[in-house]
């Protein structure tokens, strides 16, 4: 059994269909001298994924060989989004499954909220060097002596 590799290419300024029929069968017929044993375009909504199968024990090249190829640099240098519309990565890409399954999330603490904001009020502070009361307080202020 080889290993699979995967090209996504997402939509970006034209269509990722139109990327791979300009350079789909380029990238393939390298993909062959290379010595890839198996090939498989898959359309999505968002674009286009090609996988490729390389024999492990390859003495054509293998992925590597294949990656580093000028044609496929300048296929890749080709696609619609360059930014963010390009993945590289081992495996079957798409929406195939994982070879070993995901592992559950944790449950959600229940210390996860956020706690209430404390009441804030303004509060004058009147600190005299006198232990006598002034002769005047302000109504609803609370006052604090120095002892």
């Amino acid at each position: 059994m080889g290993e699979w590799w995967s090209i996504e290419v997402a939509d970006g300024e034209y269509s990722a269909t139109s990327w791979k029929d300009t350079h789909g069968r380029d990238l393939i017929r390298t993909a062959l001298e290379y010595g890839a044993e198996d090939w498989a375009w898959v359309e999505r909504p968002w674009g286009v994924v090609l996988e490729l199968c390389f024999p492990e024990d390859s003495t054509a090249g293998g992925w590597e060989t294949f990656r580093d190829a000028p044609l496929v640099k300048a296929a890749l240098d080709a696609v619609p989004d360059p930014v963010n519309g390009l993945l590289l990565y081992p495996g079957r890409g798409g929406s195939s499954g994982a070879r070993v399954p995901r592992k559950p999330k944790p449950a959600p603490a229940a210390a996860a909220a956020a706690l209430p904001e404390p009441d804030v009020r303004d509060e004058v502070v009147r600190l005299t060097a006198s232990t006598e009361p002034p002769a005047t307080e302000p109504e609803g202020v609370p006052v604090f002596y120095a002892a």
